[in-house]
């Protein structure tokens, strides 16, 4: 009785182990192409240092991909660009001329930014492209807002809390400069 058991139990992992092995052996699907995902295309690499509870940090690596034309843009931001680094931050990357109508003065002071004053400032570096390229790049975000979601962690591990950064050199909009803003310029101090 023991040696039947054994031997169907022998027997059922040959079939296991072999059709594992067929299994293995067939040649792979590399060449076939491969279903688009919401990951692909955050290709767009920029670095930029930004304000974090009050602290100046960075620079941070950006990641972003044009998901429409007005522009929106999203950037997933990394410490570093190591290809096992954290996610710490998502910035939006929005048009003026939908922010500015949709946003109060208050909430945009506080939560966003003008990127005409930021790449005014130096500080944000459009890599891996070209420089006509990375101009075309700059150029186009001159024309945005951005807020930027910050992921805490208590050391390497997330905790669940979130808190809003901010760009190196924002500078608040007094009410008329937001009106302003409102009714076709492109934005506050300095982005003319």
């Amino acid at each position: 009785m023991f040696r039947r058991v054994a031997f169907v139990i022998a027997a059922v992992s040959c079939l296991f182990l072999g059709a594992w092995v067929v299994q293995e052996s067939k040649p792979s699907d590399a060449g076939a192409p491969k279903a688009a995902t919401p990951a692909d295309g955050y290709t767009v690499h920029v670095t930029a240092p930004h304000l974090v509870n009050g602290h100046v940090m960075g620079p941070y690596h950006h990641y972003c991909k044009v998901l429409a034309p007005d522009p929106y843009i999203v950037c997933q931001i990394y410490d570093s660009a190591d290809p096992n680094g954290t996610l710490s931050q998502i910035e939006f990357i929005i048009a003026k001329k939908l922010t500015r109508p949709a946003v109060n003065l208050n909430d945009w002071n506080r939560l966003w930014h003008d990127h005409t004053v930021e790449i005014a400032g130096g500080r944000v570096q459009v890599l891996d492209l070209p420089p006509d390229k990375a101009k075309e790049v700059a150029d186009l975000v001159s024309t945005t807002d951005g807020i930027i979601y910050n992921f805490d962690f208590d050391g390497k591990l997330p905790n669940g809390k979130i808190t809003m950064a901010q760009a190196v050199g924002h500078k608040p909009l007094s009410a008329s400069e937001y009106e302003q803003s409102k009714k076709g310029t492109t934005g506050g101090p300095g982005s003319h």
